[in-house]
Order: structure tokens, then sequence, then C-alpha cells
């Protein structure tokens, strides 16, 4: 995953993200990426349909249990007493693929456009947030602002994400702590 980039997505609850992230992955996969998404949960979650197989696996004790079929799989571990993994973990398990938008994750220091809507009654975070490279949004900015682009024009969103969107490596190296090692040109 040597050539994959990263741009989480952030902003308050109801401010869109999710509704961005779907009409911008038809665009950016039109434009021959292989994107893929993580998203950061706040609350209990199930993949799973009670009395399927996998689910009964599950319910009988199985830590981990794979789904596979012709079209796709999907593996799902159970995490138990474990502490619930980090963003670094978590981004080491993708397969290879050009862009990982992760929406979530809004304490990471991740690099992030934030999708920003006045009237989610909220302050905007980029003014606090110094992960937060450029904003999507439906209204004009406080001063001073980074980037802004209008949350309704998707393809001027599109072009942001891969201007703002920064390396895997140097930035799994940020989330673990570790230093990176400038080479001179």
């Amino acid at each position: 995953m040597q050539d994959t980039r990263i741009l989480g997505l952030a902003g308050w609850s109801g401010a869109g993200k999710t509704t961005l992230l779907r009409a911008l992955l038809p665009v950016l996969v039109k434009r021959g990426l292989r994107v893929a998404t993580l998203k950061h949960a706040h609350h209990e979650f199930d993949v799973d349909v009670p009395g399927k197989d996998s689910w009964e696996h599950r319910r009988a004790g199985a830590g981990e249990v794979i789904v596979s079929s012709a079209r796709r799989w999907v593996q799902m571990h159970e995490l138990g007493a474990q502490p619930e993994p980090t963003l670094a973990q978590l981004l080491r398990r993708f397969s290879p693929c050009d862009l990982i938008l992760v929406e979530g994750f809004k304490h990471s220091p991740h690099p992030r456009l934030e999708v920003y809507r006045p009237a989610v009654g909220k302050p905007p975070l980029f003014t606090t947030d110094p992960g937060i490279l450029a904003v999507a949004s439906d209204a004009l900015l406080p001063a001073p602002h980074p980037r802004r682009v209008a949350l309704d024009d998707i393809q001027a969103v599109a072009d942001c994400v891969l201007d703002c969107a920064r390396p895997l490596g140097p930035t799994l190296a940020l989330l673990e702590g570790r230093q990176i090692e400038v080479l001179p040109n």
C-alpha cells in the first residue's frame, strides 16, 4: 500500500458526512481510484443477521467468523475483553487501494476534511483542530479559514479530497508516534 493516501471526514453529527461520502464515492471510482472506507461507530453494532449460520457461530463462542461467497467476503472479530483497535491498527488491515476515506476518529491527528453546516448549530471544528486541511460547507466561513469548497459541488469536493489526502506511511508514523526520517532530495 505504498501509494495509498488517506483523508478523514470530520464534522458534527448531522452535518452530512455520510451523505457526502455516498455522493463522493462514485465520483472517485469513476476517476479510476480504488477507494476503501473506514467508519468508526460510537455504539454497539452488528453486520450479521440473527438466525444465520455465521450469527449462530458467533453466538456459540467463535471469536472470529469469515463469511465468503463468489462476490464478497467479510471477517467479523469479537473483541471480548480486548481493547478497541487503534486507527493505525485498522488502517493496516486494508487490502491495497489508492485512497482510504475515514469517517470518525475525530480525536486522531490524521488529515481531515471538515463537513460544516451552520444549520447544525455547532461551531466549526477547523478553528481549534490543526488536522483539518479543508472545509466543505454550504456557507461562507469565518476568517481565517483553510481551503473551502462548496458542499454541493461534488466534483470540487472530489478535487479537494485528492489534493488534501496524505500518504498512508507518514500518517501511520504520526498515528503511532514514530519519528519520520526526511531524506534529502
